[in-house]
């Protein structure tokens, strides 16, 4: 009986790819403007919410963002979340509006074609068989925040199999937290696995939940007791999944 549905999931999957090249080239002229200077970091933030939220509308998705706290105008802050789908990029941008971010990610997306071009130019890559890379990380971080701008990262590295709700953090967003003093805000996408995975044959349009807990504050913690804040952030995020996944 699901055999039906291949053809479905076949044109929804083909249309996402179709989706953000059209979305992408139509916006390129500018967004290659945006990255020309990196005081206009903030012009380039807006044109990616905008990629984003058009991508989100064709691919009929909606969302209910809850929020715990509110985010303070003019303070910087480490986003972390969980990482199931590609969309989990389009829904940060979404879900944030008044405060850029700059993603923390794999230097291995930069080959991707198109993407990889912009991405390589407006985040901070990392190589994690580098030690050299993950100390510059700190360091090209710190750049960011002095800019006033915000980091993103995804802690658990990379998208984990689809068996798996939530993959075990690495300690670097942590340790940016409290290196700079900036409130750590854990983030929770319900839905993304279900509405995009990594799973070619699924997918399908709905509403996709998120959910931004209470902040860490960095003043709670030290560089010895990151691993307390990270498994706090963890347990926090887990514990979400399994009551409202």
């Amino acid at each position: 009986m699901k055999s039906i549905y291949y053809p479905i999931w076949l044109i929804y999957r083909v249309w996402f790819y179709v989706l953000v090249g059209i979305c992408t080239f139509l916006l390129s002229p500018f967004l290659i403007l945006s990255t020309l200077k990196v005081s206009w970091y903030p012009y380039f933030y807006k044109l990616a919410r905008f990629w984003s939220l058009c991508i989100l509308a064709g691919m009929g998705f909606y969302w209910s963002i809850d929020w715990d706290q509110k985010l303070e105008k003019g303070q910087s802050y480490i986003f972390v979340a969980n990482h199931t789908s590609m969309i989990d990029i389009m829904l940060m941008f979404a879900m944030i509006k008044d405060h850029p971010f700059v993603f923390v990610g794999k230097i291995e997306l930069a080959k991707i074609p198109l993407f990889g071009f912009f991405y390589k130019r407006t985040s901070i890559l990392v190589d994690r068989s580098n030690y050299s890379s993950r100390k510059d990380v700190f360091n090209q971080a710190q750049k960011c925040i002095q800019q006033g701008l915000s980091i993103c990262i995804f802690p658990e590295g990379g998208v984990p199999k689809e068996s798996v709700p939530l993959d075990q953090f690495k300690i670097g967003a942590f340790r940016l937290s409290v290196d700079h003093q900036l409130p750590l805000v854990p983030i929770t996408f319900f839905d993304n696995k279900k509405r995009f995975s990594y799973t070619f044959f699924s997918g399908s349009p709905g509403k996709m939940r998120a959910k931004a807990h209470p902040f860490l504050d960095p003043k709670d913690f030290s560089l010895e007791s990151l691993k307390i804040m990270s498994d706090k952030v963890y347990l926090l995020i887990l514990k979400s999944l399994e009551n409202q996944g």
